[in-house]
């Protein structure tokens, strides 16, 4: 079966809260310093975490009566959230009857971070997903595939309750299992699929070894990706693979889950849905806002949670307001895409470079795919990095000059791009492991003695 025409994301832009998403500034703001208001008092007068912090700040929530009073407050980092864990900046106790589900991350460099959510959380929560469903045409009768993982990661549920908002069907398959995700695809006629960028482009890859063209013999035609870093030649692939219009989606756990902010048809900034959260771009050495257009660390204060609000919390991603109005009509503030994180910035031989700048120096060379990975080892007192790309099939691996050619090309690009030079190792197709959820990119296997 072909496309369908009534899912193509073309013709009048598809919103699915227009009174919020084109919503003029003066009231927006308005809004926001109403919910802010709220916000301090709550944390301040529920958490002791913050009263202590507010005190010692010599604020009072009465300090608060603008939208610049915000930089007033003091911020609040992932260490505070692992040192309160696990339930010591809940608002409200985990085992009241208004807090109906928890989720947390992973927790493997320390304690887990953990969130609670109301119902008035959860459903704020669909609220926002349900834009970014909107937002590639999809609606109340679109069959939404959720291939992200379902449990304390908030990809799968996240999204789920996106579709609950908008009455979707929902597929929900969370990940793995991948040739079954790609027949189910095909027989219920899938138009929008979730999951993370990886998982999306290893999909599509499954279905070709499997004999389709999902370009052509698939319904989908919009994919919410998200969870980690996807290069601009990265989201040509998955869009001429699978034949649909990819959006990116932004969220972490600690502030909410999947749909903080998100990408429009015009793939042009992710709408930050600042009804629920005012967003700052901060100079990260001095933690001063920076202006519109310049990059920064993002800073998220929640202004619609119940169970587990935050007050400028710090989320380490780096990113940018994009200044001026989008074409889809939405006021909402646009974020660029996220182009590194403070803490996972590699030094090498004294430069700054993030893992994410690698895929895009790679988006260039058609001899290899969107499969690679950084491989971290001890020289001595250096770092030794080595890049390991994968050729695509028609690369003919025998030949030793073409691979010594093709390691010589990309290590000039990264010297010439990243003004670095590493040890580039071109391996076979397929020989790199695929991600049923966020895919590793950076192996460090160095000695930690």
């Amino acid at each position: 079966m072909g496309k369908n025409s009534a899912h193509q994301v073309a013709g009048p832009e598809l919103y699915f809260q227009p009174e919020i998403e084109k919503m003029g500034r003066l009231e927006l703001e308005a809004l926001q310093l109403e919910r802010l208001k709220k916000t301090v008092q709550v944390c301040y007068e529920q958490i002791p975490f913050y009263r202590q912090a507010l005190d010692a700040a010599g604020i009072k929530p009465a300090d608060v009566q603008s939208l610049a009073d915000l930089t007033r407050l003091p911020f609040t980092t992932k260490q505070d959230m692992r040192d309160a864990y696990p339930f010591n900046l809940f608002a409200i106790p985990a085992t009241d009857e208004r807090v109906q589900r928890l989720h947390a991350s992973s927790g493997t460099t320390g304690n887990a971070t953990v969130c609670g959510y109301t119902q008035n959380d959860i459903d704020v929560w669909g609220d926002t997903f349900a834009r970014a469903i909107a937002q590639v045409g999809g609606g109340a009768n679109s069959m939404l595939q959720v291939s992200y993982g379902y449990g304390l990661f908030t990809g799968g549920l996240g999204a789920h309750e996106g579709g609950i908002r908008i009455h979707a069907t929902i597929l929900p398959m969370s990940s793995g299992n991948t040739k079954r995700q790609v027949q189910m695809m095909k027989d219920f006629d899938v138009d929008i699929l979730c999951c993370t960028p990886s998982y999306a482009l290893l999909i599509a890859d499954t279905a070709i070894e499997m004999g389709y063209d999902p370009a052509n013999d698939f319904n989908v035609t919009g994919a919410i990706l998200g969870a980690e870093p996807c290069s601009e030649g990265m989201r040509t692939e998955i869009e001429e693979k699978l034949g649909v219009k990819m959006v990116d989606i932004y969220g972490l756990s600690e502030v909410m889950g999947p749909g903080v902010s998100c990408e429009c048809r015009y793939q042009n900034g992710l709408h930050v849905a600042e009804d629920h959260f005012i967003i700052e771009i901060l100079n990260p050495d001095t933690l001063e806002p920076v202006p519109d257009g310049e990059w920064g660390e993002v800073v998220f204060t929640t202004l619609s949670k119940e169970c587990s609000p935050l007050i400028r919390y710090r989320t380490r991603d780096i990113s940018r307001i994009i200044p001026g109005e989008c074409e889809c009509g939405r006021t909402l503030r646009r974020m660029d895409r996220i182009t590194g994180r403070t803490d996972d910035m590699l030094i090498i031989r004294g430069v700054n470079v993030f893992p994410n700048q690698f895929q895009e120096v790679l988006a260039g060379f058609s001899e290899v795919t969107s499969y690679y990975q950084i491989i971290l080892t001890s020289d001595g007192p250096m770092d030794k990095v080595t890049l390991r790309v994968e050729t695509v099939p028609e690369f003919d691996f025998d030949e030793i000059r073409k691979i010594e050619d093709l390691q010589r090309r990309i290590n000039a690009e990264l010297k010439s791009n990243l003004q670095v030079s590493v040890d580039v190792l071109v391996s076979e197709p397929k020989s790199i492991e695929r991600s049923e959820g966020k895919a590793k990119r950076v192996l460090d296997n160095r000695d930690k003695s």
